[in-house]
């Protein structure tokens, strides 16, 4: 089998995932991207339409953005062309179908550490009814035994404009679920759903990130007015315990070029990077100062930052003929460039599976190529993943100006990184755990017959996972063993009439906080209905 180009000074990339030479096999390459049902988990909100590009495929709502864009001066005219070519939407690599027994979790559970309840109702503890108005169905009836309860259901009803209204952000923080909507975010108590608070914003938020500061604080932009010709630059940090803004600013204009369009947020210690479109700029989340701009002049231009588990990485676009990209390890707090992964000619990074240790998705849209490698702290290439399935998990996809962010439905803990393969519609996936230094397959849990699972995070050395809702059986959250095995579970969602509810969230934000599962939706209708907004199991 041809072997994927090397960058210089790299170690050969062992033979298995990710080689596809020459046209695509059945099953192999970058074929169009339908529904995906286990990507679960969006980390950014719903865009309007872009404008057509020559191969930039559609969105639905809770959709990605945009890959690496181009530096300014001659670069500047092809500033689409390579954009777009920096946005494969990938499918898999020899997907295979999954045999064997429906490994139904075991019944009784061990709590991880993190998972013991906490916080206090609010001072009207009510009956959680939804803001919508009108009494809800008891969601517990007919509990069957072994099932956990729903603890509340909220609802919304609001009139927005004809393409529905965004409700990407949904945040955990104590006794407190902040959820965003439209122009507010909104806290609410975690045990029985009563409203804590609400800022309101002057306009639509348009970008939120997805990490907080140890103090609770987060970043989220809005538009700069109303109507379509508004650019998405207002900048404002949250306090969300209190649910006070502590301030807002407008993100400066790096240049003639610089598209607020649909600006990506990444968050590590006291820094705040905005992507978007090709120009990006960082901010002290303490007081707003601007700490850095992409930088300019030595040939390679970060057009995107992304951090996460304490360390930061630039996606940069070089001024060479070929338009090469790079991939760059960075200061967060001056902006200087610590290491640099040249990928191979005409190669784009597609998605990022993780930072801290890096690992990317890199392909070639003409050839058809493609390949996940780790790279080691120097940013040398250490491995390349190996193994069958499809793991198209929902992020590769960007849009014409939206930065990659970091694929919500891959975990990374230590050497291991967990994916999902991909689920046709009313087929099964599997959760599959690599070793990142070696680059194989450890183990695969299958979700069971029509049932998908989507990890959420690393617990203790395990993996907790969520098994979604079908129309007769509720969800589950599971804890999988470092080792693999069969799952246990951790709560069992309650079926009818529950179940439907949970079932028709579509690409809905998770979280497994404190013995609590979380589900929310990202995109509603607004179209003067009673519309699900948020769900929370618990025992």
């Amino acid at each position: 089998m041809t072997e994927l180009p090397q960058p210089p000074n790299q170690p050969p990339t062992p033979s298995g995932y990710g080689h596809l030479p020459g046209p695509p096999q059945q099953g192999h390459g970058f074929p169009p991207q339908g529904e995906n049902p286990y990507a679960q988990q969006p980390a950014y909100p719903p865009q309007p339409p872009q404008p057509p590009t020559v191969w930039q495929q559609p969105v639905g709502p809770g959709g990605p953005g945009s890959g690496p864009g181009v530096a300014p001066k001659k670069r500047r005219i092809v500033l689409i062309a390579a954009s777009v070519a920096a946005v494969l939407v990938l499918g898999g690599v020899g997907y295979v179908a999954f045999s064997g027994e429906d490994k139904d979790p075991k019944p009784v559970a061990q709590e991880p550490a993190d998972a013991k309840p906490s916080g206090s109702p609010s001072v009207d503890k009510g009956d959680g009814n939804g803001a919508g108005g009108g009494q809800q169905a008891d969601l517990n009836s007919g509990r069957k035994q072994g099932e956990d309860k729903v603890l509340w259901l909220k609802t919304t009803k609001i009139d927005g404009p004809g393409m529905g209204v965004d409700a990407a952000g949904q945040w955990v923080i104590g006794d407190t679920v902040v959820k965003s909507l439209w122009k507010n975010l909104t806290g609410y108590s975690v045990t029985d759903g009563k409203e804590k608070w609400t800022l309101p914003f002057p306009a639509q938020i348009c970008s939120v990130a997805s990490q907080t500061t140890a103090e609770g604080r987060t970043v989220v932009m809005y538009r700069d007015g109303e109507g379509e010709n508004t650019s998405c630059n207002q900048l404002r940090v949250v306090d969300l315990k209190s649910g006070k803004e502590v301030w807002s600013k407008q993100v400066p204009s790096e240049g003639v070029f610089d598209i607020f369009t649909s600006p990506t947020l990444s968050m590590i210690g006291d820094t705040v990077t905005v992507s978007r479109g090709g120009t990006a700029s960082a901010f002290k989340i303490s007081n707003g100062d601007k700490l850095f701009a992409n930088p300019l002049g030595d040939g390679c231009n970060a057009d995107s930052y992304e951090a996460g588990n304490g360390k930061m990485i630039a996606l940069a676009t070089c001024s060479d003929e070929d338009s090469a990209a790079e991939v760059q390890g960075i200061d967060p707090v001056t902006g200087a460039k610590g290491w640099a992964y040249r990928l191979p000619a005409k190669f784009k990074v597609t998605s990022i599976y993780s930072v801290n240790p890096t690992v990317i998705d890199i392909g070639d849209e003409q050839t058809k190529q493609r390949s996940i490698v780790v790279l080691g702290p120097d940013g040398k290439q250490t491995a390349t993943l190996a193994g069958e399935g499809s793991f198209a998990v929902g992020c590769g996809d960007t849009g014409l100006f939206r930065s990659l962010v970091t694929c919500p439905s891959a975990v990374v803990d230590g050497n291991t990184l967990y994916l999902p393969t991909k689920a046709g519609s009313g087929k099964t996936n599997e959760i599959v755990a690599f070793d990142l230094t070696t680059g194989k397959d450890k183990w695969r849990v299958p979700a069971g017959d029509k049932r998908t699972l989507t990890p959420l995070k690393a617990v203790n050395g395990g993996l907790i996972a969520y098994r979604k809702a079908d129309e007769e059986q509720g969800g589950e959250v599971l804890s999988i063993a470092a080792a693999g095995g069969t799952p246990t579970a951790l709560l069992r969602h309650p079926s009818a009439p529950a179940a439907p509810i949970e079932r028709t969230f579509t690409l809905p934000k998770l979280d497994y906080v404190d013995g609590r599962f979380f589900i929310s939706s990202t995109h509603l209708r607004a179209q003067g209905q009673d519309e699900k907004l948020l769900m929370v199991f618990g025992k």
